[in-house]
């Protein structure tokens, strides 16, 4: 029996909760991981799991070997990682999760940069807006914005995206360009809402000035959980939108997106490189949180300022008779 292999699969089990979950984190066959925990508890002479054809549940012997396992598991990690060669090398597979825009827009564009540093290390990563377990589906960090929820979980802020109002011209056509805040409620404007894919909660429109706050969700003819999906909407013309900058400058320097009430700020969101607790910070995921964290703080997409007048030019020159490098290296605030 390969105990170390046996002990990693008793962690994995317990973690996720199942024997299929498990063996396809670990990339074996069930019946391998089934056959290395038989082994493992005909080993210990003890019973780890309780089985029944719907669940697998840990043991009072199962659970005090599994936090004794986990910490040599850990151990043996941190080891490695402290070899010469782990250092100046760290190698294989680094499971990421990043929602679309921070994915799309800041870090694909910058791994060759990251490939080039470290050559051996892998990068799995997952795409979405969807809420992720970072344990049971084993992945090492995630790359999120807003607040965190999770207070068990180890979080390194690593910037914050301004967040802008816009809209297509052939919707401003139809419903007038608002110049308050109010207008959008009293004026029968419509409005694209972004709902929270974990809880289903509309996040509302936040609007501040030097001596105001106003906050509202509007009337909605979509809402969607998903950034794209919004952006698309608002590129349909279906409403007035809020969204990063990352994501729509783009947009508005072609003319298809027009920003609103740029003398109003609308809250930021903070970023956060995000990881497991329990979770030993390897060689590998250590140096991929510094260097996400050098991207960020070196991003023009990266805002820390209410000013969005690099906004207003791009709008003002995508109205005029331009050459395609006008806008090149446009700055996102002032």
């Amino acid at each position: 029996m390969d105990r170390l292999l046996a002990m990693q699969a008793f962690v994995r089990v317990v973690e996720v909760g199942n024997f299929v979950r498990a063996a396809n984190s670990m990339n074996l066959p069930k019946p391998t991981v089934t056959r290395l925990i038989q082994m493992l508890e005909s080993h210990l002479q003890t019973k780890l799991f309780n089985r029944t054809t719907r669940r697998v549940t840990v043991t009072v012997e199962g659970a005090a070997y599994y936090e004794r396992a986990l910490h040599l598991l850990s151990e043996l990690d941190e080891l490695e990682a402290g070899m010469v060669h782990a250092k100046s090398k760290p190698r294989g597979r680094l499971r990421i999760d990043a929602a679309p825009a921070v994915a799309q827009q800041v870090l694909i564009p910058a791994l060759p940069d990251f490939h080039t540093r470290y050559p051996d290390i892998q990068v799995n990563l997952g795409v979405s807006d969807r809420p992720v377990d970072l344990i049971s589906e084993n992945i090492d960090c995630v790359l999120r914005g807003g607040e965190l929820t999770d207070q068990s979980l180890v979080a390194r802020r690593i910037g914050e995206f301004h967040l802008v109002y816009c809209a297509a011209p052939a919707y401003l056509e139809r419903h007038g360009k608002p110049t308050h805040p109010r207008d959008i409620e009293a004026d029968g404007h419509k409005v694209i809402n972004f709902f929270s894919p974990r809880t289903g909660k509309v996040f509302p429109f936040t609007f501040t000035n030097a001596t105001e706050r106003i906050e509202f969700e509007g009337r909605h003819v979509v809402a969607m959980n998903d950034s794209n999906a919004t952006l698309a909407a608002a590129l349909a013309g279906l409403g007035i939108m809020r969204s990063t900058t990352v994501m729509v400058q783009p947009h508005i320097a072609s003319g298809q997106l027009v920003p609103l009430l740029l003398d109003w700020c609308a809250d930021s969101i903070p970023i956060h490189v995000v990881y497991p607790p329990n979770r030993h910070l390897s060689t590998k995921l250590r140096v991929f949180i510094d260097w996400i964290a050098e991207l960020f703080s070196c991003s023009d997409f990266v805002q820390r300022q209410c000013s969005l007048q690099g906004l207003a030019a791009a709008a003002a020159a995508a109205a005029q008779p331009a050459s395609p490098r006008a806008l090149d290296g446009l700055p996102l605030h002032a």
